[in-house]
């Protein structure tokens, strides 16, 4: 059976990512697979290439309760049900030697039969998951029994007929009404009672084709299951890569489950994965190359630095940032997996900016810093303030602490407390900023008011003595392909650079092509996490959403995604919105999707660097309050 290969989204609606997350952690712990993830498609369906179950669209537009029991039971179906219990290879099998005239029509009653015994296998075994399945059960009742009456008044009777079958199956034949040649297969029905395993589903499907062959002139028009498709699977002798097939055959046997396949198709992957392979032809395995010297130990999470033309070179992990002042360096890493699924064949390199007009930034950084002296030193002296109250005053006459020079109160006093507490040193904000600002053709418009705001921010955290980095990041449109998408980022202010003043790096910031968001967040989390500062704050300056390079689809929740993992190290992700006009609603629920409540807009250029500081501000007074 063919699958939903192209589902095409008209609109902008996704799961929300935190809901998503949920999910896919559901249905990692019922397969006991780290690496699977969850996406929306038409149908209910595996992609064990992508190591991905899909979520029927099915449920949108319901009520909540109907709408999240919904997708549930879809991922109880999927995860516990057809993952360990259906029977890929009779499936093979039956896809081979069924008619030619109804397969479209055949596969529906199979997977209808499957999903029956699915859902009272899961029931009998997870007698929690009941209230779910009824919920499911009486939505879809009430689908097919719309869709039998529509099917049958326009003469669709192979569409009819599976309405026909999941109605009886959950209602019983007494409680449906069809066709007369449909109450042919109504014993047939009763012995799905009765199936225990794949193959016996399979007979019944072949036993209802032979009643009903002569009344079906059409196959089915609609596909109401997906599941897996057989173009997907590999072959039936499917073991390792071409190469040592010869040398290693049948070494796991042969595949009789969606579970196995999943499992085949990721060593399959991991084999084919790793710094020893990147530049090699033959299927490879770890440990040292034959004739290489001082060859390294090939291992999937070695970072691959190229230089000159595909040379490799270098050993440093992937994310790991060279410390020393090597910034002008052209070398590209490897970002692999540990920077997502959606970044795997993202090569980056990380560089200082380079200073753009000099004499003229000068006069402009001088202007700028004129503007917003007011506001930098208001900012500072409130901040002050509010450490200052942090601080406890010298307090006297205590029963302990440190012996007063004067005495006298032993003598006057019938009770005497002659100690006192010194005043508590002053406190140093415990926090740590990064900084990612959008370098995307978008930011074109828009970049003299960054600068403004970035400077800012820049400005007060130096005043503050607050640990900073400041990065511009971007992807080069022009040479991404689809096994290279080339990323950059550019330096502005480091970790290392102290207090150092980099206002005209700030002014040397370009518009370059696109933004892959969640790539640059991660990298910029990898920066962060290690710090010491009880704080950590990650802020994104951008003007929408991201885009880059196959990236379209994937990139709102990829980077929701990223957000939620470094909030889970204990990095506070803040989105400011950079427009030149109010935000829609849309652009609003947007970023409500990606990075929750901690989102905020500028309803104009000239209000980015108030909104710059009220986030600032925000940010520090928790800090303050927790010091």
């Amino acid at each position: 059976m063919g699958s939903v290969d192209r589902f095409i989204q008209f609109n902008n609606e996704m799961i929300d990512a935190r809901q998503l997350m949920h999910y896919e952690n559901v249905a990692k712990a019922l397969t006991k697979n780290n690496l699977l993830a969850i996406n929306e498609r038409k149908l209910i369906e595996f992609q064990p290439a992508e190591q991905t179950i899909s979520l029927s669209v099915f449920w949108r537009h319901r009520e909540e309760h109907v709408m999240h029991a919904g997708r549930m039971s879809d991922i109880f179906i999927m995860a516990d049900g057809f993952w360990k219990l259906f029977d890929v290879l009779k499936w093979q099998y039956f896809q081979e030697e069924k008619p030619n005239n109804l397969p479209k029509f055949m596969d529906q009653l199979l997977f209808c039969i499957e999903e029956f015994r699915m859902i009272e296998m899961i029931q009998k075994k997870r007698i929690g998951t009941q209230k779910t399945f009824n919920i499911r059960i009486q939505t879809y009742l009430d689908f097919h029994k719309q869709q039998l009456r529509v099917s049958i008044q326009k003469g669709f009777l192979a569409d009819a007929f599976i309405s026909y079958l999941y109605i009886s199956l959950y209602e019983g034949t007494m409680y449906v009404q069809g066709p007369d040649s449909f109450k042919l297969t109504n014993t047939i029905i009763q012995k799905v009672y009765e199936s225990n395993s794949t193959q016996y589903s399979i007979d019944l499907v072949y036993q209802m084709y032979v009643l009903l062959n002569e009344y079906l002139k059409e196959d089915s028009l609609l596909q109401y299951y997906a599941i897996i498709s057989y173009k997907s699977l590999p072959p039936k002798d499917f073991h390792y890569h071409r190469g040592v097939k010869n040398s290693e055959p049948g070494e796991e046997g042969e595949k009789d489950t969606i579970e196995e396949i999943f499992r085949s198709w990721h060593r399959e992957n991991e084999q084919e994965d790793g710094v020893h392979l990147q530049y090699e032809l033959e299927h490879g395995r770890d440990g040292k190359a034959e004739q290489a010297i001082d060859a390294e130990e090939g291992q999937e999470g070695h970072d691959i630095t190229m230089t000159g033309k595909g040379q490799s070179s270098g050993n440093s992990k992937e994310g790991q940032v060279d410390q020393t002042d090597k910034d002008q360096s052209s070398d590209l890493k490897k970002a692999g997996k540990s920077f997502g699924k959606e970044h795997t064949n993202v090569v980056y390199k990380e560089q200082r900016i380079e200073l753009t007009n000099p004499s003229d930034n000068k006069h402009h950084l001088y202007k700028y810093r004129q503007e917003s002296a007011p506001y930098v030193k208001a900012f500072v002296q409130e901040m002050k303030k509010r450490l200052d109250q942090k601080r406890i005053d010298k307090r006297t006459n205590l029963t302990k602490g440190r012996l007063s020079t004067k005495l006298t109160a032993l003598w006057t006093e019938e009770r005497p407390k002659p100690f006192y507490k010194k005043n508590a040193p002053s406190i140093q904000l415990n926090a740590v900023f990064g900084l990612l600002v959008d370098g995307s053709a978008s930011m074109q418009d828009k970049m003299e008011e960054t600068k403004k705001a970035v400077l800012l921010f820049h400005d007060v955290l130096r005043e503050l003595k607050i640990t900073h980095e400041i990065v511009l990041h971007f992807e080069d449109a022009y040479e991404a392909t689809e096994t290279s998408q080339p990323n950059t980022f550019e330096w502005i202010h480091k970790l290392e650079d102290g207090q150092q003043d980099n206002g005209l790096d700030i002014l040397s910031m370009v518009a370059h092509e696109d933004n892959r968001d969640g790539f640059a967040i991660r990298w910029m989390g990898n920066r962060l996490k290690h710090r010491s500062e009880t704080h950590k704050f990650l802020l994104v300056f951008s003007d929408g959403e991201p885009s880059a390079f196959g990236y379209a689809q994937n990139g709102i929740m990829d980077t929701a995604e990223a957000v939620l993992e470094q909030e889970q190290r204990g990095i506070t992700v803040l989105h400011l919105f950079l427009n030149d006009q109010e935000a829609t609603e849309e652009q609003l629920n947007l970023f409500r999707l990606i990075f929750d409540k901690k989102s905020a807009t500028a309803s104009s250029l000239q209000k980015f660097s108030e909104e710059t500081l009220r986030l600032l501000r925000k940010m520090l007074h928790l800090v303050v309050q927790s010091s």
